[in-house]
C-alpha cells in the first residue's frame, strides 16, 4: 500500500507514475473519501470532547446538589450522534480502504517507462548458448523419450497443466532443490524455513495479492485458506504486525515450497511441457531489511540467483522490467531469463523485486532504530532462488546430447548418488 501522505501531497506525481503503468486509478474520488473520513473522525473527536466536558459537568452538579438533567439529555444526544458518525466512518472507511488497496506500488525513478516486455532493458548476460551439431529437441520431446515425464499422466490424475515426473526426472527435481538450498543457506547466508503451504487472506493482503488478483489463487472450499502462489506469501508473513528491533536485521529467509496458480488469462501461453503449470517447485528468497539498505540488498539477491545459474553452467541474460511489466506490488524487478536450447529462446526462471516499505504498510511490519523516534516501515524484497521445474527444464534442453541422452552438470551429481548421464528408455 503507499503512503497515504504522498497520496495527499503529490497527487500528480501519483497519476504519473499509475500512467506509466498503464492503471487508470480515480485519484480525486479516493482524496474525496480521504477528506470526508478525517472530517467525520473530527467531528467524533469535538463531540467525545463535548460529551467529557458535559458529563464532567453533570458529576459536579450532582455533587452540589443541582438539577442535572437538561445536561443528562444533552449528552445523551451526543451519544447517538457519536453513534451516527462511528457508523458513516466505517462506511467511507471501507471504501477508502478498498480504493487504497488496488493502487499498485509507484515505480522506482530509475525503472524503465514502457508499455510492456518489449521495452524491457537488458543489464547482463552471462554464458553462450551450447551449439548443437543436431536439431536440438525441446524439454517435452526428450522427457517422453527418456521416459522421466509423463504428460498424460498429469493430466489423468488432475488435468491439463498438471505432469508427472518419473525415475531420474523425480531425482533431478529433487536434486536441483537441495542444491539451491544447500548453496543459499550455507554460502548466502539464509536462513532456510518450511512455511505451510496454504496461507490466510491476511497473508495474501499483506503480500498484494489480495484483493485485486484472487482469480489467480486456488481457495479451499469452506476455508478462510488459500493454496500459496509463491513462499514470498507465508515467509514474507513470518513478521506480520511486528516491531523488529535494527540490530536483528537485515532478515534473509530461503524455503522452498511447492507453488499453486490458476494461470488465470494465460490460456493459449506455453500450453506445452512444464514452463506454465498450475502446480510447480520453488526455492524462494525473501529480505526483510532496513530502508537505508534495500536497494543495495536488491542487487546481492539477484546476484545469488544467478549464482545458481552459473554453478550449472547455463547461459542466461538479467532484464530490468519497464513499468508496464512490472508486478503489482513491486517498485523495482530484475527477470533473470534462462536459454532453452531446444526452443532457442529466453525463458524467465526468476523475477527478483523491491517493494519498498509497500507490503509492510500492508502487513504491519516496522523496525525501531537505535537514536530515531517511533517506529518506520520496513523494506521487503524476494526473488526466485530458482524456479525448479524451469531449471529442470534449462537442463533438458542445453545439456541434451546427440545420442539422446543428457548430461547430469557437474555439480548436481552428488544429489544424484554419482549419475552423470540421464539415458533413453530402451
Amino acid at each position: 500500500m503507499i503512503d497515504v501522505r504522498i497520496l495527499r501531497r503529490e497527487p500528480e506525481r501519483i497519476r504519473a507514475a499509475l500512467n506509466a503503468r498503464g492503471v487508470d486509478v480515480d485519484i480525486a474520488a479516493l482524496l474525496r473519501l480521504d477528506a470526508r473520513l478525517r472530517d467525520l473522525i473530527r467531528q467524533w473527536e469535538d463531540l467525545q470532547h463535548q460529551r467529557k466536558t458535559r458529563s464532567q459537568e453533570i458529576g459536579r452538579r450532582l455533587a452540589t446538589g443541582e438539577d442535572a438533567g437538561p445536561i443528562k439529555d444533552e449528552v445523551q444526544n451526543i451519544g447517538e450522534r457519536l453513534r451516527q458518525l462511528e457508523a458513516q466512518r466505517q462506511e467511507v472507511e471501507v471504501l477508502f480502504q478498498e480504493g487504497m488497496l488496488e493502487i499498485p506500488n509507484i515505480p522506482h525513478d530509475s525503472v524503465p517507462i514502457g508499455e510492456d516486455e518489449t521495452h524491457n532493458e537488458l543489464v547482463r548476460q552471462w554464458g553462450q548458448p551450447p551449439e548443437f551439431s543436431f536439431e536440438p529437441k525441446p524439454h517435452w520431446d526428450l522427457g517422453e523419450s527418456l521416459g522421466i515425464l509423463d504428460i498424460p499422466s498429469g493430466v489423468k490424475l488432475a488435468r491439463s497443466r498438471f505432469a508427472l515426473l518419473i525415475g531420474a526426472g523425480a531425482m533431478l527435481e529433487r536434486a536441483l532443490i537441495q542444491f539451491m538450498l544447500d548453496l543459499h543457506t550455507r554460502e548466502h547466508h539464509y536462513k532456510e524455513v518450511l512455511p505451510p503451504f496454504l496461507a490466510n487472506r491476511d497473508c495474501l493482503m499483506g503480500t498484494g495479492q489480495l484483493p485485486k488478483f484472487e482469480e489467480d489463487l486456488f481457495k479451499v472450499e469452506g476455508w478462510d485458506l488459500y493454496l500459496i502462489p509463491t513462499a514470498e506469501v507465508p515467509v514474507t508473513n513470518i513478521h506480520r504486525e511486528e516491531i523488529l528491533d535494527e540490530k536483528d536485521l537485515p532478515l534473509y529467509y530461503a524455503a522452498y515450497t511447492p507453488c499453486f496458480r490458476s494461470e488465470a488469462g494465460s490460456y493459449g501461453k506455453d500450453v506445452r511441457g512444464l514452463i506454465r503449470q498450475h502446480q510447480f517447485n520453488k526455492v524462494e528468497l525473501v529480505k526483510i531489511v532496513t530502508p537505508e539498505r534495500s536497494w543495495e540488498e536488491l542487487e546481492s539477491l539477484v546476484r545469488d540467483a544467478e549464482e545458481v545459474l552459473k554453478r550449472l553452467s547455463l547461459p542466461y541474460r538479467v532484464v530490468t522490467l519497464c513499468t508496464g511489466d512490472l508486478g503489482f506490488a513491486s517498485a523495482k524487478t530484475y527477470d533473470i531469463e534462462v536459454w532453452l536450447g531446444g526452443q532457442g529462446v529466453h525463458k524467465e526462471i526468476s523475477s527478483c523485486s523491491n517493494f519498498e516499505d509497500f507490503q509492510a504498510r500492508r502487513a504491519e511490519m516496522r523496525c525501531r532504530s537505535k537514536g530515531k523516534k517511533g517506529t518506520e516501515f520496513v523494506h521487503t524484497l524476494n526473488g526466485s532462488g530458482l524456479a525448479v521445474g524451469r531449471t529442470l527444464v534449462a537442463i533438458l534442453e542445453n545439456y541434451q546430447r546427440a545420442d539422446g541422452t543428457v548430461e547430469i552438470p557437474e555439480v548436481l551429481r552428488p544429489y544424484m548418488g554419482g549419475m552423470e548421464v540421464i539415458e533413453p528408455v530402451t
